[in-house]
């Protein structure tokens, strides 16, 4: 995870919280976090990115709509993740509940 930018790392956690989206979904769900448009040009290579990496399968749904998945590689990466968020959050963040 060391080597993704923030929005691929953003791209994992919104591909993972879905089940098989498609690029338009990703894309929608990433602008409403983001609250600003997200344009193909930007979407669709850090995509490719984080799928020739191994933490993104790409499938097709029909000759003009693929699909994404995370790959057990994708989940191991998400979770150390968390677990080294959770070395300096964990606490402050279960304090606040």
């Amino acid at each position: 995870m060391y080597d993704l930018t923030g929005f691929q790392r953003d791209l994992l956690y919104t591909i993972a919280g879905q089940d098989d989206p498609h690029g338009l979904a990703i894309k929608d769900e990433l602008e409403d976090y983001y609250e600003k448009e997200i344009h193909h040009g930007r979407l669709y290579p850090n995509l490719d990115e984080v799928v020739d990496k191994g933490l993104v399968e790409k499938g097709e749904l029909d000759q003009r709509t693929n699909y994404y998945t995370i790959t057990a590689r994708g989940r191991r990466e998400l979770e150390a993740r968390r677990e080294w968020e959770d070395q300096y959050v964990g606490e402050l963040l279960s304090e606040s509940e």
